[in-house]
């Protein structure tokens, strides 16, 4: 007789594998809801913000739209990751100051756009709020410190500067100018085109290039 794990019940060779429970994540159903979500933060910011609002705008349910989100807290910490900046690959002109163009460029253009809008929508609630606080450095502040990090790393290696500590600041000397010139403009950023943006960043290059150490072409 030979042992081993007995042959299972007819009953359940007949009705197979058992079947996965629940439905997979609509991607596009997803982006939706986001997009809606920030809609409704640019037109009535954060107090003003409620899931009811944001599933009126996708034309779901509120219950769709608990299905995947508990809280509208979850769902701007969800459209902070969708819009934020993290798919950047760190530039490699072969300078810095080409880097650094690329960067501030880069920087100038999520400002006027979706990013830009959720950053405004919420920055006075994150003062106090610091679940919101720490999702907007995540999303858009640890991305540009990252590239700023690789694109002075090798700006020293080829010479064009020495090491550098504290790189972390040195992002913030990069994202500062740009951030506080789109939030604080009294033009509303989304209406400033891209040639503008492209202008803005390449004004501030200099002072950029100049307080890390490098010296224009």
């Amino acid at each position: 007789m030979t042992h081993g794990t007995p042959p299972p019940h007819p009953a359940e060779q007949a009705a197979g594998p058992a079947p996965r429970r629940g439905r997979p994540r609509d991607a596009a159903r997803d982006r939706a809801l986001l997009g809606a979500t920030l809609a409704v933060l640019a037109e009535s910011g954060y107090g003003g913000l409620t899931t009811a609002a944001v599933a009126a705008r996708a034309g779901v349910s509120t219950a769709t739209l608990y299905r995947r989100w508990s809280s509208k807290e979850d769902l701007v910490i969800a459209a902070a990751a969708l819009y934020g900046e993290g798919s950047y690959e760190p530039p490699d002109t072969g300078s810095l100051e080409g880097d650094l163009r690329v960067v501030l460029r880069d920087k100038a253009a999520a400002m006027t756009g979706e990013g830009g809008r959720l950053i405004r929508a919420l920055i006075g609630e994150a003062a106090h709020n610091t679940v919101l606080a720490e999702a907007l450095v995540t999303a858009f502040l640890q991305p540009v410190y990252r590239r700023v990090a690789e694109v002075v790393r090798r700006a020293a290696e080829r010479g064009e500067i020495p090491p550098v500590k504290d790189v972390d600041l040195l992002g913030e000397v990069v994202v500062g100018p740009v951030m506080s010139h789109f939030l604080l403009t009294p033009q509303p950023p989304e209406d400033v085109d891209e040639a503008t943006a492209r202008k803005t960043a390449d004004r501030l290059l200099p002072f950029v290039l100049r307080a890390m150490g490098g010296r224009s072409a």
